[in-house]
């Protein structure tokens, strides 16, 4: 069934007017980056999807996404409009600047060890939810409705919600609503939140030498202080401090905050400018004990949440959508227990491995116990200087997205 011809068309997609209730095989509801992706994948897949939600909101932030989301995107039909507002991540460099007695070697990770030109591309966020929305506008099996969704009731066979005036159900809804998430509320399904006292200072900056596609994340004992190229001589940062401090450098004039950054980076990008708005974003968490059930399937913060460490978050949401439409295409009933069944157990090892080690690994920085040191700089030293070991961690780094069987052509 294609939902988008069963209405009078507008705009190249459904007139979302009249009063019909509206049928589909998946609603998602949240129209960020991780529920447009879903959407994208789900209708690639086949299915007659509505996507529910707002559009996203102007967002001066960058997201750094890993080779594998960047394949899907490209043949999802959105990577080309993103590619000229990213930058490569060519080369990852390791710098311990901790200062303590026990320090781990520098360690340096080139994506041509692996036969690629990039481990990802560095992507302001407003033309990555721009190249999303446009190709949700393009399909044909994509209902679009930016409204929130109210009113979700979970039943047996479907799920219901009211958005836009006019009633939608679906076999399967897809929390894709953050950290918050409604949707997740009334499946009934719970997370597990923690904090950590510290928060990440985000800007952009210019700066007067070339980065070369270089991300350098000096590790230090408040957390990482990381520099991700942007196009041009350009770059974004994350400086993850307690939280108090991250307020006071947050609060300094752009000359001065651009001064201290310039003198934690070591100047190895030169004179640097503040180029952009500035926040600051506690640290915190959550994991979803269950990722899938009674019709609903989490996708993206509704199911876990990352501190901006290690590049896992929105990479993490588009396996989710990916792992999805792999398990709905196959399937009959999209919302059926053995396919949620099957989506949980792939996405609770996935998402509880990578968030344990994001996890020990901003805490290995903050622990002052010399055996927690040792440990520390013996695994950089390892993971450094062992081929094999040295290539497991950058693939592993990557993660691999489950690209979704293509939907047949009709006959």
């Amino acid at each position: 069934m294609n939902i988008a011809t069963t209405q009078a068309p507008l705009a190249g997609q459904a007139s979302l007017t009249g009063q019909t209730p509206l049928a589909c095989d998946a609603v998602i509801v949240g129209a960020g980056p991780a529920g447009a992706t879903a959407a994208l994948a789900l209708a690639d897949a086949g299915l007659a999807v509505a996507l529910v939600g707002p559009d996203a909101a102007r967002d001066a932030r960058t997201t750094a996404l890993l080779a594998g989301s960047v394949d899907l995107l490209a043949r999802l039909g959105v990577w080309d409009d993103i590619r000229p507002h990213a930058a490569p991540l060519a080369v990852m460099r390791l710098v311990d600047d901790t200062g303590r007695l026990v320090r781990a070697p520098e360690v340096t990770f080139e994506a041509t060890e692996l036969g690629l030109e990039a481990f990802g591309w560095n992507v302001p966020n407003d033309p990555l939810n721009a190249a999303l929305a446009a190709a949700v506008a393009r399909s044909p099996r994509i209902v679009r409705i930016a409204t929130p969704a109210t009113e979700i009731t979970v039943g047996e066979m479907k799920v219901t919600l009211a958005a836009g005036g006019r009633a939608v159900s679906a076999r399967l809804a897809v929390a894709a609503d953050g950290a918050a998430s409604p949707t997740r509320e009334a499946a009934g399904l719970a997370v597990r939140h923690w904090h950590y006292d510290q928060a990440a200072l985000v800007a952009t900056l210019k700066h007067s030498r070339p980065h070369h596609g270089n991300s350098t994340e000096f590790h230090t004992p408040t957390g990482p202080f990381t520099l991700v190229p942007l196009p041009g001589d350009r770059s974004s940062l994350v400086w993850i401090e307690r939280p108090a401090v991250a307020a006071r450098l947050a609060a300094l004039d752009d000359a001065t905050l651009a001064a201290t950054i310039e003198r934690r980076a070591h100047s190895i990008l030169g004179e640097m400018a503040i180029d952009g708005p500035r926040g600051v974003l506690p640290l915190e968490g959550h994991i979803a004990h269950h990722f899938a059930g009674n019709r609903v399937a989490l996708v993206g913060e509704a199911g876990h949440r990352f501190p901006p460490i290690g590049a896992q978050g929105l990479n993490l949401g588009i396996r989710d959508a990916a792992d999805l439409a792999r398990l709905a295409r196959r399937a009959e009933d999209p919302g059926a227990p053995a396919v949620l069944d099957a989506y949980d157990r792939a996405r609770r090892f996935d998402a509880g491995t990578r968030t344990a080690g994001v996890d020990l690994f901003n805490r290995s920085l903050l622990a002052d116990a010399l055996p927690v040191q040792c440990l520390r700089s013996v695994g950089l030293w390892a993971t450094g200087r062992i081929p094999p070991l040295r290539r497991f961690a950058m693939r592993h780094g990557l993660g691999a997205v489950p690209f979704p069987a293509r939907a047949q052509p009709h006959a």
